[in-house]
Parts: C-alpha cells; sequence; structure tokens
C-alpha cells in the first residue's frame, strides 16, 4: 500500500520501475541457464562422437570456451541483482550500523571503480579482438570480449543500488 504522503499513481509507477528491472535481471538468470544448457550439450555431443568413433564437429570445442565467458558475466549480474554473490560478512554484521554503513559504501565504490576499469580496458580490447577470428568456428572474437563491457554495465546497476542503500543506511546512523 502506498503511504499516506504518496499518491497510488506514485507507488504503482516505483512498482513498475522496480518490476522493470526485476524482469530484466530474472530474465538473465534464465539466459544464463540456457547458456549452460547449451555449454552443456555442446560437451555432451563432442564427448559422444568421440566415444562412438564418429569425426568431431569443427569448432564445437570452442562453443563452451566462448559462452563460458558470457556466462560468468550474466550469472553474475543475476547474484549482484539478488544480493547471492559470495561476500565475508561475519565481521561486517557485528558492526556498528554507521561503520557497517561506511565499509559498505568503500567496498561498493571500488567494486563499481574495478568494472568501469574493465569497461574501459575494453574500449581497446574488443574492437581489436573484432580482427580475429576463432579456428574452428570462424567467429570474430570481439563477440566474446564484448562480454566483458556488457557484464561489468549489468553488474554495475545493482552495485549502484548498494551505493545508494549504503547511503541511506549512513544518513540514518546520523540521526
Amino acid at each position: 500500500m502506498a503511504d499516506e504522503g504518496q499518491s497510488a499513481q506514485e507507488a504503482a509507477g516505483e512498482q513498475g520501475g522496480a518490476g522493470v528491472w526485476h524482469r530484466l535481471y530474472e530474465g538473465l538468470g534464465h539466459l544464463g541457464g540456457l547458456i549452460l544448457a547449451v555449454m552443456t550439450g555442446a560437451v555432451f555431443l563432442q564427448v559422444a562422437m568421440r566415444y562412438l568413433g564418429l569425426g568431431a564437429i569443427d569448432g564445437i570445442d570452442e562453443v563452451p570456451r566462448y559462452l563460458f565467458v558470457w556466462l560468468v558475466m550474466i550469472g553474475g549480474a543475476a547474484a549482484m541483482y539478488r544480493s547471492e554473490h559470495t561476500v565475508l560478512d561475519y565481521f561486517l554484521n557485528r558492526m556498528p550500523l554507521r561503520l557497517r554503513a561506511l565499509v559498505l559504501l568503500l567496498t561498493t565504490g571500488l567494486g563499481i571503480a574495478l568494472f568501469v576499469v574493465l569497461i574501459d580496458v575494453s574500449l581497446v580490447l574488443v574492437p581489436n579482438a573484432q580482427l580475429q577470428s576463432s579456428p574452428g568456428l570462424g567467429l570474430p572474437l570481439g563477440y566474446v570480449y564484448a562480454a566483458i563491457p556488457a557484464g561489468a554495465v549489468l553488474i554495475i546497476a545493482p552495485m549502484l543500488r548498494s551505493l545508494v542503500s549504503a547511503l541511506r543506511m549512513l544518513w540514518a546512523g546520523r540521526t
């Protein structure tokens, strides 16, 4: 329900915006599952063909290798949105509220800075990789390396939400 000072229309607008983000990141989770299934199928097909003594399909060994990069970045973004990424919060939970907010602010800010650097480096790496192609599939490698900036952007978005949350916690600790 909407707060007394907030109209029902404003509350519905916030729900709609949150719903879009939720659907996007849930879709990323499903896309990650699909990528994992394709990778598993490619490896299974490769092993089965070798076992049966049939000739291998050219480039099939590259499919899981190249999709793995996308799986890591997409899965990382979905996990970051759900706050399911690896975190050691034993000591963090034992800290006073204000110190906890400062630590979260620092670590989240450093994480965002790391992903911004990855995006910056990718601005050179991806176009250069586009000039190369994989030996088996003939796929331009820029498509593989594009997972880094795309995933970094998708990971930064939930981190910004966490940064705002830490700022709110810090601000609430002042009163």
